[in-house]
């Protein structure tokens, strides 16, 4: 009987620890560790209440070190908790106003029980607008443009209850920037935010407010990588190229006019062909097959500085990256001296007391758009830093990043057995 006893205990705990292990959040895939708090963070705010519902002014934050949203702009939505209607809004639109038969007289913006919200477009007139609206839904991070790091609407919402009991919180927020990547968690009702006067003598605050924080995952945005990185040096002939196959394979059997020769007579046409209305990429014909590539290449070495060349090349005939970033980890950016082109600035994931991560972006009106692939398709700065005495070395790889990052992605890097 104590045998049976035990059989039965062990099974229980294995079927225990096997329901604990599916039912666990998969969080870890959203982690970056260099940037461990980075998130969008959704601000929902009730500012007014109505006969039937309230009034919201809804905020998207962009607390990414390094990523952001570009165009076409970000799509937000949610799924009602009761059977809550869009009576209007400002700054925002819902792209689709669903069945309101129900309603005789004026119809309400939309009816949906999953409502998807866009932004309106730079340029929208005035009467139509609030603050940090309509920008086409592109959101830049706080790091390069603080003053565009944010996004919002305000939404006038009906059959919803209008006191802080009989409101429902929205469910199952979704974000797209503008494809999947995202991962909403569950609205959280918090302390009210505080709206400061002009002048700072006075403060109001809103009637109820719950935050939504979504977290990006590469594997979710999409299923191979962005980016490649090559490596070379003064000191050696060996170039490090970009990985074969990177970011895909060459195949023109199964996927036609997926890549297009730099020299080849059609390739005009190529670019006017029909994937240039869904925007499907069209990248230069490679082994690697990124759309963009990134070479840093060991330019000099002084008695007491050394010097990095690094190059942003677009192989995508198809887009444009504006307000592009690039993100490197080194353990020498801590003597960082001087950085030509680009702009540049220190980032400290791991808090004050390490300082081995930058992030480079153009600068404005000068190299702040990347070009289509062509003539005009790359950028390109040096770096100059400080040698360390004690840290310093052209052995094994060392003067090489560690990772790189092209617009919050990570890219492909060469094997470390192929370093020159």
């Amino acid at each position: 009987m104590a045998v049976v006893s035990a059989s039965a205990a062990a099974c229980c705990a294995v079927l225990l620890a096997a329901v604990l292990l599916f039912s666990a959040p998969a969080t870890t895939e959203a982690y970056d560790s260099l940037d461990p708090n980075g998130n969008i963070t959704i601000k929902w705010d009730i500012i007014s209440w109505t006969p039937d519902g309230y009034v919201a002014t809804v905020t998207m934050f962009n607390y990414q070190q390094f990523r952001h949203i570009s165009a076409p702009g970000w799509q937000l939505g949610w799924s009602w908790a009761k059977k809550e209607v869009i009576w209007s809004m400002v700054g925002a639109m819902a792209t689709e106003q669903g069945d309101c038969s129900k309603f005789k007289r004026s119809p309400p913006h939309c009816c949906k029980k999953e409502p998807n919200i866009v932004d309106l477009l730079p340029g929208t007139p005035f009467n139509q607008q609030i603050a940090n609206c309509c920008k086409a839904g592109v959101i830049r991070t706080f790091n390069q443009d603080p003053a565009n790091a944010a996004s919002s609407f305000q939404i006038s919402v009906g059959v919803a209850g209008n006191t802080n009991r009989t409101v429902k919180v929205p469910k199952m927020f979704t974000l797209k920037a503008p494809g999947p990547g995202y991962t909403c968690g569950r609205a959280i009702v918090g302390m009210p935010t505080k709206f400061y006067s002009s002048d700072g003598r006075r403060a109001t605050q809103a009637l109820m407010t719950w935050d939504v924080a979504c977290t990006y995952s590469q594997f979710l945005a999409q299923k191979t990588p962005t980016c490649c990185v090559s490596l070379s040096s003064f000191y050696n002939d060996t170039t490090a190229n970009c990985p074969t196959c990177s970011c895909g394979c060459q195949n023109n059997v199964t996927h036609p006019g997926s890549c297009v020769n730099d020299n080849s007579p059609y390739l005009r046409s190529a670019i006017n062909g029909p994937g240039k209305i869904t925007g499907q990429p069209l990248v230069q014909c490679t082994p690697h097959m990124c759309p963009i590539k990134i070479h840093w290449h060991v330019k000099l070495n002084y008695k007491d500085y050394w010097r990095v060349k690094v190059t942003i090349t677009n192989l995508n005939y198809r887009m444009n990256y504006s307000d592009w970033n690039l993100v490197a980890q080194h353990p020498n950016f801590d003597s960082t001296t001087k950085v030509f082109s680009f702009n540049y600035k220190p980032l400290t994931p791991y808090g004050d007391g390490i300082n081995d991560t930058a992030i480079f972006w153009g600068r404005k009106f000068y190299n702040d758009v990347l070009k289509q692939a062509g003539p005009l398709g790359n950028a390109q700065s040096e770096v100059l830093m400080r040698k360390d005495s004690e840290t310093f070395t052209l052995d094994k790889g060392w003067a090489f990043p560690r990772r790189v990052y092209f617009n919050g992605d990570s890219c492909v890097m060469p094997s470390p057995d192929s370093y020159p």
